[in-house]
């Protein structure tokens, strides 16, 4: 297994780091167009569709994407957008958690479908946009949700139920505990702090999230900090409802070692737009 998540991780790095650097955004538009519609297809197989049914999600999401390319809004300001977004993701995200894995199926599949594909694409348009911005402000984007699940690893593994009684959400993802969830908050704190201070230490040309929040006050950065990492957890614990009520461990075999495209940008799904809400609306 250790092998099979090496190799996948050293060719997904090998494709996607050329991608990221190039002058050009397109190449980085390109990749993560192709690994969201993957994403539209194991959305299919999660909500019960055969392959032909999921291939069609797929191409959705594909059309959906190139069709706002196409309109040029990657290079379009779009406050009000991410904005609904953002809001859609903290109001349904909650519900979500509240009704639980039983209430999952009680949805209509083709309300479940048509929102699945909208996050998928909402999460391209977020991500392609952003490497418009700069790869700066994206590096600051992505990495802060890699910080917050690896900060909220090693803190659950540390502290788990030390200070607390409960964990996070025992139906959905056992193995949570709320000192993770706090462990993770402060590991994006202390990029977020650190990012600032290296920007202005370089005067970098483009500007990361962290340095756009920051010219509101340092106030700002700390509650989008641990605003975003909270967010982070909850597009974790969204997909981790929906694949108990599939009844799989991953949404798909995509990705030997490392289980499906869902399973690896689920934190992005919600972190993404939500971002750029943040950052459209500091400019």
């Amino acid at each position: 297994m250790l092998k099979q998540r090496i190799i996948t991780a050293v060719v997904l790095l090998a494709i996607l780091l050329p991608a990221l650097f190039w002058p050009s955004p397109v190449p980085f538009a390109v990749v993560t167009l192709l690994l969201l519609a993957a994403g539209a297809w194991e959305w299919g197989r999660l909500n019960g569709l055969g392959q032909a049914g999921s291939v069609a999600a797929a191409l959705a999401c594909l059309v959906l994407c190139a069709a706002s390319w196409s309109a040029g809004l990657l290079e379009r300001p779009m406050p009000l957008l991410w904005s609904v977004a953002g809001a859609v993701w903290v109001l349904v995200g909650a519900w979500l958690l509240r009704v639980g894995v039983a209430g999952w199926p009680n949805i209509p599949r083709a309300v479940r479908l048509v929102a699945g594909v909208l996050a998928l694409w909402l999460a391209w348009l977020a991500v392609a946009q952003a490497r418009v911005f700069g790869i700066n402000f994206l590096l600051s984007v992505l990495v802060l949700v890699w910080v917050a699940d690896i900060a909220a690893y090693a803190a659950g593994r540390a502290f788990g139920l030390k200070f607390t009684k409960s964990k996070l959400a025992p139906t959905i993802s056992p193995g949570k505990s709320w000192e993770g969830v706090w462990g993770g908050m402060a590991g994006v704190l202390v990029l977020a702090v650190a990012w600032t201070l290296a920007d202005r230490a370089l005067q970098a040309s483009v500007p990361s999230l962290y340095t756009r929040l920051a010219a509101g006050g340092w106030w700002l950065l700390v509650i989008a900090a641990v605003f975003l990492a909270s967010m982070s957890v909850l597009g974790d614990l969204v997909e981790s409802l929906i694949k108990r009520a599939a009844g799989v461990k991953d949404s798909s075999r995509l990705l030997p070692g490392h289980g499906g495209v869902l399973d690896r940008v689920d934190a992005l799904l919600p972190t993404l737009p939500l971002a750029m809400m943040l950052a459209t609306l500091m400019t």
